[in-house]
């Protein structure tokens, strides 16, 4: 049943993503907007299939680990009674665990090493949307597994998180302008614009999927406001397969190996957030934003 859900959602998605892309490539190109690059596009894509191969081979033994935590469930949900209630709480549940899990990626440089491809990109189209974490599905059912202890079936939590990545590729676009009363509660366009800019007050906002309640709640939300530069801080500059994938990894190789620090700030290196360094050469987002602070003070 669960096959043929996955299957019957990919026929769906497929023709979807190839309507709004063409869409987006023609206005692009008829309005001179330079949204698409042939190198652009070849790099979400290869960094899409080395993702997806990963997540099939990995599958069998993330389904296994959230089915092993289901046996001690706590509460028994039968989802035949309420259907609609059962899937409603699980989409819920399951963008509340996916936002701790991406903010994790950006607060944490030993993941964001991970997470970093996906915002290496100084493109912003719906290909980008597609331009995935290699090797989050290692990690990523960790975050499912309070799912399965309350009761969610875990082919339902997998199935679930296909169908919300439809959305979050979507929601990849500068097409798409505010949407009203609709950005309050959903992730949209606009905000995952604020999302993947490299503007030092929009880094690291912006973190659900489908809502973005939980960045209101949490503090990690921010409105469109300036216009958007997208990339990293530092951009990597090159659409080298390999480089593309282990730029971050080499880089805290470097700073745990070479740089003379004691073993706490070695720690620190891989576990402290992006930026951190013990003699100041680099900042962490909330250290560059005070310095922005500090600077429209004066």
């Amino acid at each position: 049943m669960n096959e043929f859900r996955e299957e019957l959602l990919i026929k769906l998605s497929i023709p979807i993503y190839a309507i709004v892309i063409g869409i987006e490539i023609f206005y692009s190109y008829w309005h001179e907007k330079k949204y698409y690059s042939t190198k652009g596009i070849l790099a979400n894509v290869y960094l899409s299939a080395l993702n997806f191969s990963l997540d099939i081979l990995v599958r069998g033994i993330c389904l296994a680990v959230l089915w092993y935590f289901y046996q001690f469930r706590f509460t028994a949900i039968d989802k035949t009674v309420h259907p609609v209630l059962y899937w409603s709480a699980l989409l819920i549940a399951q963008d509340f665990m996916f936002y701790w899990l991406h903010r994790v990626d950006h607060y944490c440089r030993l993941f964001w090493a991970v997470h970093v491809t996906h915002h290496s990109s100084e493109e912003f189209n719906l290909t980008v949307g597609f331009r995935s974490s290699v090797f989050q599905p290692l990690y990523r059912f960790i975050y499912f597994i309070p799912l399965s202890l309350v009761g969610f079936d875990p082919l339902d939590v997998m199935f679930m998180y296909a169908a919300t990545q439809i959305y979050g590729i979507l929601i990849h676009t500068k097409t798409v302008g505010k949407l009203g009363f609709l950005e309050w509660f959903l992730s949209t366009p606009s905000h995952h614009r604020v999302h993947h800019a490299s503007n030092i007050k929009y880094l690291d906002k912006n973190m659900g999927m489908v809502l973005i309640i939980w960045d209101r709640m949490f503090g990690t939300f921010a409105k469109e406001e300036e216009e958007v530069v997208y990339g990293l801080t530092k951009n990597i500059e090159t659409y080298h397969p390999i480089h593309m994938v282990f730029h971050e990894w080499k880089n805290i190789s470097h700073d745990v190996l070479h740089k003379k620090a004691p073993l706490k700030a070695k720690f620190m290196y891989v576990f402290g957030p992006p930026g951190w360094s013990h003699d100041g050469s680099t900042k962490t987002s909330r250290q560059l934003r005070q310095e922005l602070k500090l600077k429209e003070l004066k």
